[in-house]
C-alpha cells in the first residue's frame, strides 16, 4: 500500500503554508513561535524550495543555484531561527569578473567597488559616492517611472563597463534587467554592498537540516510528498483549509510560498476573485527561469582556488537579453572547496545561465536531451580556462532546465525568479479578496533571493498572526433593552 504521508496530522491548523521555500519555512517557525498551530505541506521530498540540494553517488552533495545573499540574512537568521544558523554563516571575498571589458578580483562591498570604479574605470569618488548615496535611499515607495538604465545614464553616461560591473551580478541573482523599474535594482545592490556577500557554511543540506530541526521543536507539523490539490473558500469568500491527497485539512488561514499565480489561478480558483482584481493579476508578468550545470569532483581530485564567484562572459558588453539567449557565453560559476562542507572533502561547482522557459519547452525529447548535452559540453569548455583538465576530474555531472525547475518547484515557466514588481501588490492584497489567505514568496525582485524572501515570510507571518487574534476573539453579545 502507498504511505499516508498525512498519517497524524492534526484535525485542525491555524495555518497551513504551502510550499517550503525560506518564505515559508520562515513564516511558520514565526508562527509556531507565536503558539499557533502549523502545517507545512511540501509537494517534493526536500524542503527548501530553490533553497535546496541533491546527492548522487560517489559522495556528491551539491546545492540548487548559487550561493550567495547579504549580510543581513546573519540578523535574519539570529532574529527569526537560531543563533546556530546565524553563527554559520561566512562571507565569501573572492568575488571575481572575467569578460572583454575588465578582469579582476574584489571583496565585492562599496568599500572596494568605490575603488575600482575610481582606480580601474576613472570614475571621480564625488559621483561614486553620490550614486551609493541614491541607491542606498530608495524604498519601495519610491517614484517607479525611473528604471536601472536610465539611473545609470544619469550617473555614468555611456560607461557600459560601469553598467556591467553594477548590473551583471544582480541579474544573476534576481532576474532584474535594465529596463525594471530602478529601485528593484538599487535596493537589492545596496544590500550587498553593505558587507559583501555571505554564505552558509556546510552547505544548503546543513542550513535546511538545521531549519527543520527548529521548526520540529516549535511544534511544527512538516509532511512532505504533499502536492496540495485545492484551497478551499466558502461562500463568504473566507478560506476553510485545503484538500490534498483527496483529504480536506481544515486551517484558519492559508498561507501559500507557491508562486502568485498559481496560487490563484490553480489552487484557489478565478471564481473566488473579483474581475477587477483578475484584471491586475493579468497584468504580473513572470520572470525569468535559468540553467544550472552541475558538477562534482571526484574523491581526492582538487583544484585551485579560482574563486567563490565568477562572473565570466565572451559579450563584448552587457545585455539583460543576452544572458537569456540558449548561446550566451555569460554564465556564474559557484565553487565549492572542501572548506565549504567541513568533513565531506570534496570539490563541487554549479554554473548557472538565466534562461527563457519557451526555448525549452516545445522541444520533442530527442531535441531537449541534445540541447541540454550541448549546454553541458559549453559549459565546461568556458571552465576549462580557469580550470584546465577539468573534464578528468569530474566524477558527477548534470544539469537541469526551466523545465526540471518547472517540475520540482511546480512555477508555471519554471520561474527562478517570481514575478516582475507588479507581483507585489498582487500577494499583499490576497488576503482582502479571500479572508485568511495569504501569500509570500519571490514577488517584484525586491522580495526575492535568500534574505528577500526569508524577511517577506516573517512580514507575512505578522499579517497572519493578526488576523488569527481578530478572528479568536469574541463577539460582543447584543444588549437587550427591555420596553
Amino acid at each position: 500500500m502507498a504511505k499516508d504521508w498525512l498519517k497524524g496530522i492534526k484535525s485542525a491548523y491555524d495555518t497551513i503554508i504551502i510550499g517550503s521555500g525560506l518564505a515559508g519555512l520562515t513564516a511558520a517557525n514565526k508562527l509556531a513561535k507565536l503558539g499557533h498551530k502549523v502545517l507545512i505541506l511540501e509537494h517534493h521530498y526536500n524542503l527548501g524550495g530553490l533553497a535546496t540540494w541533491f546527492k548522487r553517488k560517489g559522495g556528491h552533495i551539491l546545492d540548487i543555484s548559487l550561493h550567495g545573499f547579504p549580510t543581513g540574512m546573519i540578523k535574519t537568521c539570529r532574529k527569526y531561527w537560531t543563533q546556530e544558523i546565524a553563527d554559520s554563516i561566512v562571507r565569501l571575498k573572492n568575488i571575481r569578473f572575467d569578460n572583454p571589458q575588465f578582469s579582476f578580483w574584489t571583496n565585492f562591498d562599496k568599500n572596494d567597488f568605490t575603488r575600482l570604479m575610481k582606480d580601474q574605470f576613472g570614475i571621480v569618488k564625488e559621483t561614486v559616492d553620490d550614486f551609493f548615496k541614491t541607491v542606498r535611499a530608495m524604498n519601495f515607495y519610491d517614484d517607479l517611472s525611473m528604471t536601472t538604465r536610465e539611473l545609470f545614464e544619469k550617473f555614468f553616461p555611456g560607461r557600459t563597463d560601469v553598467h556591467r560591473l553594477l548590473m551583471e551580478p544582480i541579474t544573476y541573482a534576481n532576474g532584474s534587467t535594465l529596463d525594471d523599474p530602478a529601485i528593484t535594482y538599487g535596493i537589492v545592490f545596496a544590500n550587498f554592498m553593505d558587507k559583501g556577500v555571505y554564505t552558509f557554511k556546510g552547505g544548503t543540506s546543513e542550513l535546511i537540516k538545521k531549519m527543520k530541526k527548529e521548526l520540529l521543536k516549535n511544534g511544527v507539523d512538516i509532511r512532505t510528498h504533499c502536492m496540495v490539490d485545492r484551497v478551499v473558500v466558502d461562500d463568504n469568500k473566507t478560506v476553510q483549509g485545503v484538500e490534498v491527497h483527496g483529504r480536506m485539512i481544515p486551517a484558519t488561514t492559508v498561507l501559500s510560498n507557491s508562486n502568485i499565480l498559481s496560487t490563484i489561478h490553480k489552487l484557489t480558483g478565478d471564481e473566488h476573485f473579483t474581475p477587477e482584481f483578475l484584471k491586475e493579476v493579468k497584468e504580473v508578468r513572470l520572470s525569468d527561469s535559468s540553467c544550472q550545470v552541475y558538477m562534482g569532483l571526484k574523491r581526492g581530485e582538487k583544484i585551485d582556488h579560482v574563486g567563490d564567484l565568477l562572473f565570466t562572459s565572451q559579450e563584448n558588453e552587457f545585455s539583460s537579453e543576452s544572458l537569456l539567449e540558449p548561446e550566451t557565453t555569460s554564465r556564474t560559476f559557484s565553487f565549492y572547496y572542501p572548506e565549504t562542507r567541513p568533513g565531506l572533502n570534496m570539490y563541487s561547482i554549479v554554473a548557472s545561465t538565466n534562461a527563457r522557459f519557451k526555448d525549452w519547452a516545445h522541444l520533442t525529447r530527442e531535441e531537449y536531451e541534445k540541447k541540454k548535452k550541448h549546454l553541458i559540453e559549453r559549459t565546461l569548455d568556458a571552465l576549462e580556462k580557469y580550470v584546465p583538465d577539468v573534464r578528468k576530474k569530474i566524477g558527477h555531472l548534470e544539469a537541469s532546465t526551466p523545465l526540471t525547475f518547472k517540475r520540482y518547484t511546480a512555477h508555471p515557466g519554471g520561474v527562478s525568479f517570481g514575478t516582475k514588481f507588479e507581483g507585489l501588490a498582487i500577494s499583499k492584497d490576497l488576503p482582502k479578496q479571500i479572508a485568511g489567505l495569504f501569500h509570500a514568496g519571490s514577488v517584484g525582485i525586491i522580495m526575492s533571493g535568500w534574505l528577500g524572501a526569508a524577511n517577506y515570510g516573517v512580514i507575512v507571518a505578522n499579517e497572519v498572526d493578526k488576523f488569527l487574534h481578530a478572528v479568536s476573539q469574541p463577539k460582543p453579545e447584543l444588549e437587550t433593552v427591555s420596553v
